[in-house]
């Protein structure tokens, strides 16, 4: 216990962070599995058609979150620090490179979402529904973005309440809106997966108002004001580009490897994607807590930092760690738990739903190494400014190792469910245990401009 933390304002300070992060991803957790429930009301090439589509999406979404994550590590040491210069520079390039990306894929959204979809997969009748779902997600682009930098900006300052209630807000509509658009009700046409796609853009849209209205008009903290994005940045953008692009690349390999497995998948067979599909619904249920902690460790992390406790953030790391590995087992055991159930309410065949009981045996063991290296290297260790590091792990693990093993035990070796899987994410195996590594060396507290330390 000498090697933990036993201050309370540590875990006072942990759990106003980290419960609303966590709220908020039960929330958006919550979204996704309605989706997939209305979509697997309409048959499996439906729930396919949109799970391949969003992949396209989540790539924009993991580098926005890489840009803003990056970002983040720079302001909460700033935010530590008091200075308040600094920090408003940090936000203007994160909010002008979101924006320039966002730019970037809704032109390409726009351009060519069948081609799109046929990175994906093969199969003809998925492709024309996910080019239905892309063609009506062309707005979310540039709405991601601004709320994306916003969301964590306010996180890494403290204030988790807001983007809570922009999420709330935009899970309310996105029910309904789903609810009426996929299925016809209340007058409107009967759009299926479009349906879907039309309802996640309006929910966008209730988010965006909130968390921006929020950040640029009414916070009185930050004080940052919509002009300040044409203001004069270029000294903080070497500090910007050292710290914050390796975690854009890192989160952007990360989600472009997520893309490459989903076409593996896609190429081993609809019943596949759509068993993998509803195993992502389950696997989000139980890690609310990981996305949380990791999120409040960074911030922390980084605030101690920021106050040149170097002493204090080694107790603080050991605490995180300690918690990562029990927050997953105990999501491990939840995964067994609520996946009978959950496959059993979907609409889907025989043989989808052994392949998803397969891949939920899988993800059940997987979970406890992804908790442990989730919150290090999203949390502890990028806090810490450690991000050349992290983005060296993720691209080796994800790019030498998952792709390379799950293409093999897919589609050369035709597996079983279970192996394949297994395979698909044998890097989180490896990254737990590097990361572990790295922490007990001490190397990964990395001083930044401006810094105490």
């Amino acid at each position: 216990m000498k090697y933990l933390e036993t201050d309370k304002s540590f875990y006072i300070k942990l759990v106003k962070i980290a419960l609303p992060i966590a709220m908020q991803s039960v929330i958006t957790t919550g979204v996704n599995l309605v989706d997939t429930i209305m979509l697997g009301a309409l048959g499996e090439t439906a729930l396919s058609s949109s799970s391949l589509a969003t992949q396209f999406i989540t790539v924009f979404t993991f580098m926005c979150m890489g840009i803003s994550m990056g970002s983040s590590v720079l302001t909460s040491r700033f935010w530590g620090a008091d200075n308040q210069e600094a920090l408003h520079k940090v936000i203007t390039i994160a909010i002008r490179f979101c924006l320039g990306l966002g730019i970037i894929f809704t032109i390409i959204n726009a351009c060519f979402p069948s081609q799109i979809m046929a990175l994906y997969t093969n199969d003809p009748l998925v492709i024309d529904g996910g080019t239905a779902y892309l063609r009506w997600s062309t707005a979310t682009y540039l709405l991601t973005a601004l709320s994306t930098v916003t969301t964590n900006i306010l996180r890494s300052t403290g204030r988790s309440g807001v983007p809570l209630t922009a999420s709330a807000l935009s899970f309310a509509v996105n029910i309904g809106a789903n609810y009426i658009f996929i299925f016809g009700k209340f007058g409107a046409p009967a759009m299926g997966v479009a349906g879907a796609a039309l309802g996640t853009v309006i929910a966008r849209i209730v988010e965006f108002s909130v968390n921006c209205a929020f950040f640029f008009f009414f916070d009185k903290k930050i004080h940052y004001h919509p002009q300040k994005i044409f203001s004069r940045c270029g000294d903080m953008v070497n500090e910007f580009f050292r710290v914050s692009i390796p975690v854009m690349f890192s989160d952007s390999l990360l989600g472009v490897g997520d893309s490459v497995l989903a076409m593996i998948m896609g190429r081993i067979g609809s019943d596949f994607v759509a068993a993998n599909s509803i195993t992502n619904a389950v696997q989000r249920v139980t890690t609310i807590f990981i996305t949380g902690i990791s999120f409040a460790g960074c911030f922390i992390i980084g605030q101690t930092l920021g106050e040149g406790q170097a002493d204090k953030v080694k107790r603080q790391s050991n605490t995180m760690l300690f918690m990562g590995i029990l927050i997953g087992c105990v999501a491990s055991i939840l995964m067994q738990i609520l996946s009978g159930p959950i496959i059993n309410y979907y609409n889907i065949s025989d043989s989808t739903a052994l392949i998803a009981h397969k891949l939920m045996n899988a993800i059940s063991l997987i979970i406890i190494f992804r908790s442990t290296n989730s919150i290090l290297t999203k949390g502890v260790l990028r806090g810490g400014g450690d991000t050349r590091f992290l983005f060296l792990i993720d691209s080796v693990t994800m790019w030498g190792l998952a792709i390379p093993l799950g293409y093999v035990a897919g589609l050369v070796l035709n597996l079983d469910p279970f192996w394949i899987c297994l395979f698909l994410h044998c890097d989180q195996i490896v990254k737990a245990f590097w990361s572990v590594k790295r922490l007990q060396s001490g190397k990964w507290i990395k001083k930044v401009q401006g810094d105490s330390l």
